[in-house]
């Protein structure tokens, strides 16, 4: 998969590659030219070739010089350009995945595996063609001038290389190790700022500062410890190639000395293998990086492969069905599990197109349940949900939802404005549609007040509104979607008074001639409604108007006994 991040750059990539040959190169050809100097120059004391050799010897530094800017610009960007892919691909797949994955994975974690990983495998792309392209040429380069020198003191030089197979190869699988610890530790600590911060006011209230510092304190120390670790064996496979570099200096000095001395090599020869020798050292080291860095690289690569392996259960139809004319809502014999919670039971009941049919009983009946059963972000397990005589899995999910309108208790508000969170991305809306959608909802009434208007901050998660605020703008971004099912689920309860008047007349207002499912602890703001559905344990145990369940005597009247409700 990461090879397809980088061929979608492959002529930027070619640049590159072509740049860092020719900046390989200029070592070989480098070490090379010093055969001459001392040879020529030097020894025989030919003056005017000075020159020659000089100029040569500038030009390759000039060369190697505008290659490696050259390089390195282009590289950057190719690495920028492919984590910036990367991400945004990740991204965009994960809001395709269902609910139960969301439910599985906090908030934290998931940031951490869009920010975290993808940066941890961004400079691998720099490394990896930087590896392919320069150091690799220039070790070819600077070896072969070694070679055509003398291929016994080359084979000297490198006598010590075997010894460092294994050590590598441990080396590489720990680094692999420890660093896929490290990322899950990342994400443990991306979970535990994400979940501290949005619950900054009962930590405060609680007086836990110190318990959470505590724990944030040891999930940073384990990934200190665990980069300090990664850091020292990284660092090992370095050491070892000095080692075995030295080594075979200490051979190539000793035969290539004893042939000088004997007169049967000249100056110039072991000057210009040492300096080719020398100058493949920092190269060799980087290619030994390089594989430690692949190895961070592939940790994160792994979870990244996983995220993307991950696919949702809930997808539209090949062929979806044609959208029904009606909003009839109907229910029959619907079971749904969540783990080992049998949610519900054979649940059956039918909304009526253009109705309001409120959904009352105990807190974990399922209730709310069926609102996401209706817009699928969960499937049933059996039974059948139709809208218009349509199965809901016959219809495209994304035409199924422009179906519907949600008010919940807790409105998600973006840290945007005002008019951003109502919008919610549509564009090109006219502006009189917008006043009409704020007045409707009531908005207008406050943000007259605020010297920005409707272009005013809402705050982190709608922080800078109040409760009621926030419930008038979800009811503002219900109107300009203009969708003919409206799902209340619990769009009141927590306001005070005064709020919910206004919140309640916005969405009485709202109501009118929509197909509307309301959810409700508050039995007052239902007894109004064209048809009641009493839910308990998941099942339907009764259903009719307020008069009628009320002269029933069953449990609708049992819960209105308990709100004080005549």
């Amino acid at each position: 998969m990461w090879r397809d991040y980088l061929l979608k750059h492959w002529p930027m990539i070619g640049v590159s590659m072509v740049l860092l040959m020719i900046e390989g190169s200029t070592l070989g050809a480098l070490s090379w030219m010093l055969k001459p100097l001392f040879d020529k120059v030097f020894v025989q004391g030919e003056s005017d070739l000075i020159w020659w050799v000089g100029a040569a010897i500038f030009g390759l530094f000039l060369i190697r010089a505008v290659t490696s800017v050259a390089s390195r610009t282009v590289m950057t960007s190719v690495s920028l350009r492919t984590s910036s892919d990367m991400q945004i691909d990740l991204f965009r797949h994960m809001l395709r995945l269902d609910q139960h994955f969301y439910q599985a994975n906090p908030p934290g974690a998931l940031i951490e595996r869009v920010q975290g990983d993808t940066s941890a495998v961004q400079n691998v792309w720099k490394i990896f063609i930087s590896s392919t392209g320069r150091d690799a040429v220039s070790l070819i380069s600077l070896f072969g001038v070694a070679v055509a020198i003398d291929p016994g003191w080359t084979l000297g030089a490198v006598i010590g290389a075997p010894l460092l197979i294994l050590p590598v190869a441990m080396a590489q699988r720990y680094i692999r190790r420890k660093t896929r610890q490290m990322r899950e530790s990342s994400s443990e600590r991306a979970t535990r700022l994400d979940e501290v911060f949005h619950g900054i006011a009962a930590v405060k209230l609680n007086g836990i500062e110190e318990y959470q510092a505590g724990r944030f304190s040891r999930l940073v120390n384990e990934v200190r410890i665990a980069q300090i670790k990664t850091t020292f064996i990284s660092g090992l496979v370095p050491a070892m190639i000095d080692i075995i570099t030295g080594l075979g200096f200490f051979v190539v000095l000793i035969l290539g000395g004893q042939q000088i001395l004997a007169g049967e090599r000249s100056v110039g020869d072991f000057m210009s293998f040492f300096t080719a020798m020398a100058l493949a050292f920092q190269p060799l080291r980087r290619l030994a990086n390089s594989a430690g860095a692949w190895q961070t690289a592939a940790a994160s690569l792994e979870r990244i492969y996983r995220l993307f392996d991950t696919q949702p259960a809930i997808t539209s139809p090949a062929q979806p069905a044609a959208l029904p004319e009606t909003t009839r809502i109907e229910f029959d014999d619907v079971h749904l599990h969540y783990g080992d919670k049998h949610v519900l039971r054979g649940l059956s009941f039918v909304a009526e197109p253009g109705q309001t049919t409120a959904l009352v009983g105990p807190s974990g009946a399922g209730k709310t349940t069926v609102f996401n059963l209706l817009t699928r972000l969960v499937d049933p397990d059996s039974g059948s949900i139709k809208l218009g005589g349509t199965p809901l899995n016959a219809l495209g999910l994304a035409e199924l939802r422009q179906h519907f309108s949600t008010v919940s208790q807790d409105s998600a508000l973006f840290d945007e404005t005002i008019r951003e969170n109502v919008l919610l991305g549509q564009q090109e809306i006219d502006p009189d549609h917008i006043q009409t959608a704020l007045e409707a909802a009531h908005v207008t009434e406050f943000t007259d007040l605020l010297q920005n208007g409707i272009n005013t901050g809402a705050g982190p998660r709608g922080s800078a509104l109040s409760g009621g605020q926030r419930q008038r703008v979800a009811i503002a971004r219900a109107v300009l979607r203009d969708a003919p099912i409206l799902l209340l689920d619990e769009a009141t309860s927590a306001l005070d008074t005064v709020s919910e008047a206004k919140v309640a007349q916005a969405l009485a207002d709202l109501s009118q001639g929509r197909t509307t499912l309301v959810i409700a602890h508050r039995l007052s703001t239902v007894r109004n409604a064209d048809k009641i559905v009493v839910v308990v344990e998941g099942q339907v145990v009764e259903q009719g108007t307020h008069d009628e369940l009320l002269a029933k005597d069953g449990p609708y009247a049992g819960l209105c006994r308990m709100q004080l409700l005549d």
